[in-house]
């Protein structure tokens, strides 16, 4: 079931903006709360009818340093005044900015920008394939992914997404690409030595550091590092997706250091840029096969998306924003498992779901608050009554709360979080 059934399964008062009117212009891809946001300031949001939300979605994962924030908004005025885009055609001051940026704050030697996750993921594909034919003499590359990945919406993208929920009624789908289990090294080595055969070679393995629309599952470290281990005997590319994860999400920069493993290629966006589109694609020098004319992007890495994205990074680090995380992201665990520990304590919260919550999970400021697989309660229930109380959450699948908010948030803030959190359930599961 998608996240859109989900959202589109729960019913919260409608607002007076006309939503008939927006329906009848605009394709439904999209399953709404019937809420209409104009404006925010930092970690909070406010609705047409000027009601004030806490947002722990950030555009999910996306407004790493919230709305509104003075940098970006000197950084967007400054830019649109000077040069918004040129092609690709020219050099770009700023994209070599942000990917001299990117590479010294990381362990790729090389960067392309685009304009989303999907894109950087297509892109990485591509570049994959590539070396696959013309290093390692592959005819036929396979791409090895996992179950319950996302990957994103493009053709491609979709195929290498290990969820059949958003595959159905798109076939055919792109060939050569195989699933595994995650955090499963046995049927990971069992698939490169049984798809080895004839002209098919697996000639990437292409993961989350933590599988974010998946349910909040992080990697295991073991896992990874064998993988590492695997790529660095066979020469298969180990390509991670670091799209939601990225960007100081996990309380690291990359997601890849929490698990001590460094990628041959790997993707970022929605963090990225704040807010603004933009995705990149970055790999080690040896994997760098493209030639001019082989990949392209219209808008990607113009000046104007490259200058915020490198504000946002300029940020995260001049303010150390990556302590905040990890404090915060601790503090909001921390609260959220007082729900499900029968008897315990934490700050205000006093109503505890033992038989309700059965596990908190995540890093940084990316976390799952877990429902129960065997009662009827789910994450959009929760996600419901959480904004009937002013808090914005997300459903991760059917049965994952999924906690995102802009890496700025406070401790004051995520207090609050947790009070709405403890009221919300309260009401779902009538303790």
């Amino acid at each position: 079931m998608s996240i859109q059934t989900l959202i589109g399964q729960a019913t919260i008062p409608s607002s007076p903006f006309d939503t008939d009117s927006f329906n009848q212009v605009v394709m439904s891809t999209y399953a709404r709360f019937p809420i209409a946001l104009e404006r925010g300031a930092g970690c909070r949001v406010w609705d047409t009818q000027g009601r004030e939300y806490l947002d722990f979605v950030a555009g999910i994962a996306t407004c790493t340093l919230g709305h509104a924030h003075p940098a970006l908004v000197e950084t967007v005025t400054r830019q649109i005044q000077k040069l918004h885009h040129v092609s690709n055609l020219y050099y770009i001051p700023e994209q070599g900015e942000l990917a001299k940026w990117i590479v010294q704050h990381s362990c790729a030697d090389r960067a392309f920008f685009c304009n989303s996750g999907a894109e950087a993921n297509e892109a990485a594909i591509k570049l994959a394939r590539k070396y696959a034919h013309t290093v390692l003499q592959i005819d036929k590359p396979i791409i090895l992914t996992a179950h319950e990945s996302f990957h994103g919406r493009t053709l491609a993208t979709i195929t290498a997404t290990g969820q059949p929920k958003y595959q159905k009624n798109f076939e055919p789908l792109m060939p050569c690409f195989h699933y595994v289990p995650y955090n499963d090294i046995d049927a990971m080595e069992a698939a490169i030595s049984e798809l080895d055969e004839g002209d098919y070679r697996v000639a990437a393995i292409l993961i989350e550091p933590l599988q974010g629309e998946g349910g909040v599952r992080p990697g295991d470290i073991a896992y990874f590092q064998k993988l590492r281990q695997i790529c660095d005997e066979t020469g298969v590319l180990l390509i991670f997706d670091e799209v939601q994860v990225g960007m100081g999400r996990s309380g690291k920069l990359w997601g890849y250091e929490c698990l001590d493993v460094e990628p041959d290629i790997f993707t970022s966006a929605k963090g990225l840029g704040g807010g603004i589109p933009i995705g990149a694609m970055m790999c080690k020098s040896f994997c760098d096969v493209f030639q001019p004319g082989e990949h392209a992007s219209t808008f990607g890495g113009n000046p104007f998306a490259c200058g915020v994205a490198l504000t946002v990074c300029q940020t995260l680090e001049q303010d150390n924003i990556l302590q905040n995380v990890q404090e915060r992201g601790e503090q909001l665990r921390v609260g959220l498992r007082a729900m499900l520990q029968q008897g315990a304590a934490q700050g205000a919260i006093t109503a505890k779901y033992p038989n309700h919550i059965t596990e908190v999970r995540g890093w940084g400021l990316i976390n799952g608050m877990v429902l129960n697989a065997d009662i009827a309660l789910t994450a959009a229930d929760v996600v419901k009554a959480a904004i009937n109380e002013g808090l914005l959450l997300v459903p991760a699948g059917p049965k994952v709360v999924r906690f995102v908010p802009p890496l700025i948030v406070t401790e004051q803030e995520v207090e609050q979080a947790l009070q709405v959190v403890d009221k919300a359930m309260a009401i779902v599961t009538k303790e």
